[in-house]
């Protein structure tokens, strides 16, 4: 095995684990504010993949440029969803919650499969074929497209929250819910706006993610584990730290994939969450609490 060989596979895991990343910003969000752990972040990440492949067969929309259609729906499906929903939870105990969120996950993941079944969908874009060379490194286009899309909605986030009053705010919420509340912001409707952006950056997520992988309904409980292992190995709450776990899952998963077995990838993704728990129980990039 040449050193090139293995560079373009830890390039290509380097991607994927970009995208991973960008799904688990958007778990990191809602809990790093809301407080509430969404069981049914991997169904919305399908359901944003199935809005892409739909889009697609319907029009010829790129997933690429349907993105931000499918992360639009599934914002409001966020927002009404904490509106209505979740904000009765925010102060009951966390099993509670837990039943609710899986409940409708469960309801998701039900509906996906009666609407599309259980067989995979894909799109075929007229790159699919195309790799583009850069000395060593031989990458396939939709790879690459797929992580950098990424990397842009990722700095959109974290450019949001840094700069913008809303995000401000939603920080405010975030650090200190009783102050904010003290110095009059409304937490309920920010409380909303966060789980509807969480679950907008989960459709994108999963819009790019239809560049790589077929969509199809049992994918949603294997990306919501995916999504909390990541979220767990960057620090809870943490949004470089989600992005940063997501690299590191999909590096690993990559390298396991190659040397070892295709099957033995998630074997590698609890081995890397069980050694970052034993040395550093916070996260890479958590706060100690």
């Amino acid at each position: 095995m040449t050193l090139a060989l293995l560079l373009n596979i830890v390039a290509s895991g380097l991607l994927t684990g970009l995208v991973y990343g960008l799904a688990a910003l958007g778990l990191s969000v809602i809990f790093g504010v809301v407080r509430v752990v969404n069981f049914a972040h991997g169904e919305m990440m399908v359901a944003g993949m199935y809005g892409a492949v739909l889009l697609f067969g319907a029009f010829g929309l790129d997933p690429i440029l349907s993105a931000p259609l499918v992360a639009a729906v599934l914002f409001v499906f966020g927002w009404a969803l904490q509106r209505g929903l979740v904000n009765k939870f925010v102060e009951r105990p966390e099993h509670m919650q837990f039943i609710l969120l899986l409940g409708i996950a469960t309801i998701v993941l039900n509906l996906l499969l009666m609407v599309f079944g259980p067989d995979s969908r894909g799109v075929m874009v007229p790159y699919v074929f195309d790799v583009f060379e850069i000395g060593p490194f031989h990458q396939d286009a939709t790879r690459t497209y797929a992580g950098l899309g990424a990397i842009a909605v990722a700095a959109v986030l974290f450019a949001f929250f840094r700069f913008s009053r809303t995000g401000k705010a939603i920080r405010a919420c975030a650090d200190n819910p009783l102050g904010a509340r003290v110095v009059g912001l409304n937490l309920d409707g920010l409380y909303a706006l966060t789980f509807g952006i969480g679950a907008a950056v989960v459709g994108i997520a999963g819009a790019l993610l239809t560049l790589v992988v077929e969509a199809r309904p049992q994918l949603a409980p294997e990306y919501t584990l995916l999504s909390f292992i990541i979220v767990i190995v960057g620090g809870l709450g943490s949004l470089p730290g989600a992005l940063l776990g997501g690299v590191l899952i999909g590096v690993s998963e990559a390298l396991a994939g190659f040397l070892l077995m295709p099957s033995l990838k998630a074997l590698f993704s609890y081995v890397v969450l069980i050694v970052v728990l034993l040395l550093r129980p916070q996260g890479l990039l958590g706060r100690r609490s």
